[in-house]
């Protein structure tokens, strides 16, 4: 009777862990979308003191990447989940690869939105890259949320949205080579332009 008591009480522990490890996750995923958002805000508002915030965070993305391993490590060290738990931790540390890159490419449009900050606008005020960000974007708060909630349905859907970011990254690159072949005084501005689209195409 005692072991039995003993093993239910291992398994809460052991279930509040993995909740716990969920809600971290969720967490890390909450300041990459702030991070992304900002970016693109910085962008379409030339805003060059935001991109650089933007920058200057990223170590807070690195930190918490480390700190969920970390715990990642030590559970299968001294839980050895099987079955669906063993499946959950090895999610866990896929999805913070992930988000720990989106948070270095928000850290790229970071720096480049800086620096386009200084040189001349568009008419358009780069809405083709504000309309893909606003689309990627999306797909990140749809995929934590399918990972919140462990929705396969809804995270197959993201993946179809991958094409539709492929296409707007085409479409930008193609308008960015035309423009600097159209006034060469503007390649290094349309460069940054279409290395900020390749970011959002690479977090899609």
């Amino acid at each position: 009777m005692e072991s039995e008591i003993f093993n239910q009480h291992i398994s809460r522990k052991f279930n509040d862990e993995l909740e716990s490890l969920r809600t971290q996750v969720s967490n890390m995923g909450g300041l990459v979308e702030r991070q992304l958002a900002n970016a693109i805000e910085a962008i379409v508002t030339a805003d060059s003191e935001l991109g650089l915030s933007v920058a200057s965070k990223d170590y807070e993305v690195n930190r918490m990447e480390v700190e969920i391993d970390e715990e990642c490590s030590r559970l299968l060290a001294t839980r050895s989940p099987a079955a669906a738990d063993l499946r959950l931790i090895v999610a866990v540390i896929k999805a913070i690869t992930d988000l720990e890159r989106i948070g270095d490419e928000a850290q790229r449009i970071g720096i480049l939105a800086a620096r386009l900050a200084s040189e001349e606008r568009p008419m358009d005020r780069y809405d083709e890259i504000k309309n893909l960000g606003e689309h990627v974007q999306e797909m990140l708060n749809d995929a934590l949320d399918a990972f919140s909630r462990l929705d396969v349905e809804d995270a197959l859907k993201v993946v179809e949205e991958d094409k539709l970011v492929d296409s707007e990254y085409d479409t930008i690159y193609r308008q960015c080579i035309s423009l600097m072949i159209e006034d060469p005084h503007t390649i290094r501005r349309f460069m940054d332009v279409s290395w900020i689209a390749r970011a959002l195409e690479r977090i899609g």
